[in-house]
């Protein structure tokens, strides 16, 4: 068996945050094998180890050498390769060239089907895997990249690195490969928690045992067995408390990478803050503390939170009074700013909107408020709903943005909305103007729950809507690579609001919110930007149905029709793609035949036959016209899509008649140009619902 070794290669630093330590874990997952591989040395499974002042790779079995290579390769026909005085022909070089060696060690010789070829012969001898590891360590140290953070230089050198690099243990089997980064020398210890074990700790050998071994006695565990024991005393919490422990994975995630030797608690602060609303509590102390809230069976917040500490255990008692400590300073900032903020109205604040820019063309985040309001009346028009919730709808937009300006938001900015809702509730507002004004920046993110009410989603439609237009007006549409006012996500959220909630479709509205704008002062080419903005959600739109499994030749035959009201929009799809796929050979043939019609059709011909040109064929297919014509035209009405997709299907058999049996081009211009018509009348039944051809194969 060939000699193999485990190698481990651990870079120690000071305290790294955690998505850079994420990050350069994934980094060295990929290129420390990648390099392995360009180098010839074989190996086994590569696993990566982390901890907030650790990256340590482990390769198991890694071949103590490369292996020794003789390559042959057969070139060209010796008679190709030179010419008659023996001289390399450029066949010849080129050949070596790509080989890496000269034309004058070429070797002649014949081969097994008798013919003269030039051959090249290459050894590489086999290289010791010590060196090829040292530099693979270098090339890693040097090559990590940190994106949104920046590297540091520490000392007399110019090497740089997240956080200075304190130590490097890199081991191959139990000899130390020599690594040199920023005037730390490679050796064969680790470094302890500070506080629990510090200073060095020996590593027998690379092996993961003893590695993992060496971290035990140094009281540090890897960021898997971190995880599992954080998440294990959680559930331990949960299951004899009967809470539940809310953890987000982002700030999960913070909290694995914070400590090395994890120690689970349960702190406690003051019942008076639980007047204070729950959002801003949790924000306190997920965001600026990393405790995990705690909310009982009923799902409210408790005065209780879990913090993970990274000390010593048997010190449990003051972590936890260091901790809440801490965290009723947070709490008392606060309810501080809640209920001085409750001393305002929100007319008041609403007012403070007009020195508060929303984008330097489109004016201020009043105006914009203006606008929403005006918008919200249109939305509520358009989507037919009743007098009470177009008027809830329109005073939340008006007291939609006023809570920007207030203490508690200007320190708790993802809580905008939330504390607008609670100010709206204890000045006297409707429970439907204030549920509107807190779930109006929803849908926030894929997956986001939409408003509650339709209120709700009258306001949030009229945000976002207002500033998809606005952003097109002022020609700063998304691009592929910025898009700074979050337009796409803005576009589905108002897609999803209309095919769920509202059922209306999205045109009028643009229309409406441009022209608030133009009124505004604004200048711009209304029917192009307007073309433009609706041409930007209705490939929103087109998207999702894609997303939802419809495929891309049904979405673009309806997306070619007239129908964008996103709930037709989508139901057609479906229908179309379940009538497709149970019977596909009349789609297909129908798509076919309509591709030909269409091709055929003159518009400028009309549409208006003279029946009594016609013959069997084409008379048939005249009749089987005016009824689906009419079947369509009632089932579109009353959006009855089944019925309208039965129809067009039914004209397959009379179409594929009238091509077998008449010749359209007939040297009779009469009978020519008839035929034409009753083409442009077969193509007309389509028009405006679905392009048929997109179906064809």
């Amino acid at each position: 068996m060939a000699d193999v070794r485990d190698f481990l290669f651990e870079i120690g630093t000071e305290e790294m945050p955690s998505a850079p330590l994420n990050n350069a874990a994934s980094q060295m997952g990929k290129m420390v094998p990648e390099a392995l591989d360009r180098a010839g040395l074989s190996h086994g499974k590569v696993s990566v180890l982390t901890s907030p002042r650790r990256l340590c790779v482990h390769v198991a079995d890694v071949a103590a050498a490369t292996d020794a290579i003789h390559e042959v390769k057969r070139g060209p026909a010796a008679s190709i390769a030179f010419d008659a005085e023996g001289v390399p022909t450029k066949a010849a070089e080129g050949f070596a060239r790509k080989c890496g060696v000269s034309a004058s060690e070429l070797i002649r010789r014949e081969d097994t089907d008798g013919r003269e070829y030039v051959f090249a012969e290459k050894s590489i001898d086999s290289i010791p895997a010590e060196p090829i590891l040292s530099e693979l360590c270098a090339s890693v140290l040097g090559g990590l990249q940190w994106p949104n953070y920046r590297s540091q230089r520490w000392g007399a050198t110019h090497e740089t690195f997240v956080r200075p690099v304190r130590w490097l243990c890199v081991l191959f089997g139990t000899e130390v490969v020599p690594v040199s980064f920023a005037g730390v020398e490679s050796g064969a210890t680790t470094r302890g928690h500070r506080v629990l074990a510090a200073g060095d700790h020996r590593v027998a050998s690379a092996s993961l045992v003893d590695y993992r071994d060496a971290l035990g006695r140094a009281y540090v565990m890897p960021d898997e067995d971190r995880r599992r024991l954080i998440n294990e005393e959680i559930a331990r919490i949960e299951a004899e408390r009967g809470v539940r422990v809310e953890r987000p994975r982002s700030v999960f995630d913070e909290v694995v990478n914070l400590c090395e030797w994890p120690t689970v608690l349960i702190g406690r602060f003051d019942d008076e803050f639980l007047a204070v609303p729950h959002e801003i509590i949790c924000e306190s102390m997920l965001s600026n503390q990393r405790y995990f809230p705690i909310y009982d069976s009923d799902g409210k917040l408790t005065p209780e939170f879990v913090v993970v500490s990274n000390g010593r255990p048997e010190c449990a008692d003051t972590i936890i009074d260091g901790n809440e400590r801490v965290v009723r300073a947070r709490l008392y900032d606060a309810k501080f700013f809640y209920d001085e903020d409750l001393k305002v109205s929100l007319e008041e604040f609403r007012s403070r909107l007009a020195s508060v820019g929303f984008q330097k063309k489109l004016g201020s985040v009043l105006q914009k408020s203006e606008r929403m309001e005006d918008l919200a009346l249109v939305i509520a028009r358009e989507a037919r709903v009743g007098a009470s919730s177009a008027s809830d709808a329109q005073r939340a937009a008006h007291l939609a943005k006023a809570d920007l300006v207030s203490s508690a938001v200007v320190e708790f900015t993802s809580q905008q909305g939330v504390m607008g809702g609670y100010y709206a509730l204890a000045s006297g507002e409707a429970p439907e103007v204030a549920a509107a004004i807190r779930d109006h920046y929803r849908p926030r993110f894929a997956g986001d729950e939409l408003p509650e009410g339709i209120a709700g989603c009258i306001v949030a439609v009229a945000d976002k809507i207002d500033t998809i237009a606005g952003m097109f007006a002022i020609d700063e549409p998304p691009t592929g690579s910025k898009d700074p006012f979050a337009l796409r996500r803005a576009a589905i959220g108002v897609i999803n609001m209309l095919s769920r909630r509202l059922s209306c479709g999205f045109e009028a509205i643009v229309d409406a919110a441009l022209d608030l704008y133009l009124e505004q002062g604004l200048s711009f080419d209304k029917a192009a930007v307007k073309d433009a903005a609706c041409a930007f959600i209705k490939g929103r739109m087109e998207q999702l149905a894609r997303d939802n499994g419809v495929p891309t030749d049904v979405v673009a035959a309806v997306s070619a029709g007239d129908i964008t009201v996103p709930a037709d929009f989508f139901e057609l799809c479906s229908v179309l793609q379940t009538a497709r796929t149970e019977d596909p050979d009349t789609f297909e043939n129908l798509a076919t035949a309509y591709a030909r019609a269409a091709h055929l059709a003159d518009a400028s011909l009309g549409d208006a036959v003279d029946q009594s040109l016609l013959n069997d064929a084409e008379a048939a297919l005249s009749r089987a016209i005016d009824v689906a014509a009419a079947v369509i035209g009632a089932a579109s009405a009353e959006k009855r899509y089944l019925d309208v997709v039965s129809a067009l299907a039914s004209l397959r058999a009379p179409i594929d008649r009238f091509f077998d049996e008449v010749m359209v081009m007939d040297e009779d211009e009469s009978l020519r140009n008839n035929r034409l018509r009753l083409l442009n009348r077969f193509e007309s039944v389509f028009s405006g619902i679905a392009d048929i051809s997109q179906l064809a194969k």
